[in-house]
C-alpha cells in the first residue's frame, strides 16, 4: 500500500488530527496528552498506536514514562510538513498547543521551585549520588585554561564555578533559582555583593552570555527539551568553542524524578553523541565515571562546529 494512502488513514479522525498537530510541536507524555484532550487513556493510547504504526508518531520510554512527537525525518515528517499547516486557522488546534505549552512552562515551573526548596540540602544530596567523586575537578581538568570567558550553567551553589577561578578571564554562573545563586554568591565572595571576576545571573538556559568555553553539569536531565539548551548554547558559543557536559549515564531509578526532580533517566554514551550532533557539535571525547547507588557519570567534551 502506498504510504501515502497509510498516511491518510491514519489522519481521517478528528482525534489523531488533535494528536498529530500538538506532537508536531511538542513532545508529550501518554498522561499530559490525556490532560489536553480529556479523553480516557486507553483511548488516546489506542490513537497514538494507529498513528505510530503508520510511520507518523515516534516514542521514546524513559524508565515507567512514554512520550510520543511526531517523526522528525523520512517520508512521515515530510508529509506531516506539508499537512499540518492545513490545521494553523483551527481554533480546537490552536487551543491543544496552547495547553500544551502551559504544560511545558509548568514543568519548568515546577523544577524551579523544587531547586528552590531543596537548595541548602543540595550539596548533601549531591555527595549521596557522586560519593568522594570529584566532579568539579573533573570537569575543570576536562576544560582548557586561558578562556576569555566560561560559563557554568545551571551553576547550583557554585561548587563547579568555584574550581573554575584562574582558569579564564571571566567566569560566569548561570541559573534559574534564586536561593541556588545566593548561595553561589556566599561560596564565591563570603560577604555581599557580586564576586570578583564571577558574574552570577538568574535566568533560564536561553539568551546566553559565552564566548569560548561553557560546561553544563547534572543539568539536561532536569529540561523537558534537552536539544533546545544545547543549540542555544552551540549559537552563542564561538566556531571551535568547546563544552564540557556531565550527566548521568542511562539508567532505571524511577525514585531519582522524586528524589531529585530529574525528568530524564540518564542519558546513554550514543544519545548524547546524537544530542550533541544535531546542535552542530562534534565530540571529542566521553569518559565514564561509576558513583555511588548502582549511577554513572558520563563527561563529555564537545567542539562547536
Amino acid at each position: 500500500m502506498s504510504n501515502a494512502i497509510r498516511y491518510f488513514k491514519a489522519l481521517s479522525d478528528e482525534t489523531r488530527l488533535r494528536l498529530t498537530y500538538v506532537l508536531e510541536q511538542y513532545e508529550l507524555s501518554v498522561n499530559e496528552l490525556v490532560s489536553i484532550l480529556e479523553m480516557g487513556q486507553s483511548r488516546v493510547s489506542r490513537h497514538l498506536k494507529i498513528l505510530t504504526e503508520a510511520g507518523l508518531l515516534s516514542s521514546r520510554r524513559d524508565g515507567l514514562w512514554v512520550f510520543y512527537s511526531s517523526v522528525k525525518e523520512g517520508e512521515g515528517a515530510a508529509f506531516l510538513k506539508a499537512a499540518m499547516p492545513f490545521l494553523d486557522e483551527d481554533a480546537e488546534m490552536r487551543a491543544d498547543v496552547e495547553m500544551a505549552a502551559r504544560i511545558i512552562e509548568d514543568r519548568a515551573l515546577k523544577t524551579r521551585q523544587f531547586f528552590n526548596t531543596i537548595a541548602e540540602h543540595w550539596d548533601t544530596l549531591s555527595r549521596e549520588v557522586l560519593g568522594g567523586f570529584d566532579l568539579a575537578g573533573a570537569v575543570c581538568d576536562t576544560m582548557p585554561e586561558g578562556c576569555d570567558t566560561s560559563v557554568d550553567l545551571g551553576c547550583g551553589t557554585g561548587i563547579v564555578l568555584e574550581r573554575m577561578r584562574g582558569r579564564a578571564r571571566q567566569i560566569i554562573g548561570v541559573d534559574g533559582s534564586p536561593r541556588m545563586l545566593e548561595l553561589s554568591r556566599r561560596r564565591l565572595a563570603g560577604v555581599e555583593g557580586e564576586p570578583e571576576g564571577v558574574s552570577l545571573r538568574i535566568g533560564e538556559l536561553s539568551h546566553l552570555p559565552l564566548r569560548d568555553c561553557a560546561s553544563i553539569n547534572m543539568v539536561l536531565h532536569h529540561l523537558s527539551n534537552p536539544e533546545n539548551a544545547l543549540a542555544e548554547i552551540r549559537r552563542v558559543l564561538r566556531s571551535g568553542g568547546l563544552l564540557v557536559v556531565a550527566d548521568f549515564d542511562r539508567h532505571t531509578q524511577e525514585r531519582m524524578r522524586l528524589d531529585y526532580g530529574d525528568l530524564w533517566l540518564g542519558f546513554d554514551e550514543a544519545t548524547m553523541a546524537r544530542l550533541l550532533h544535531a546542535a552542530s557539535f562534534e565530540v571529542v571525547s566521553t569518559t565514564r565515571y561509576p558513583v555511588e547507588q548502582g549511577l554513572a557519570l558520563n563527561l563529555t567534551l564537545a567542539r562547536r562546529l
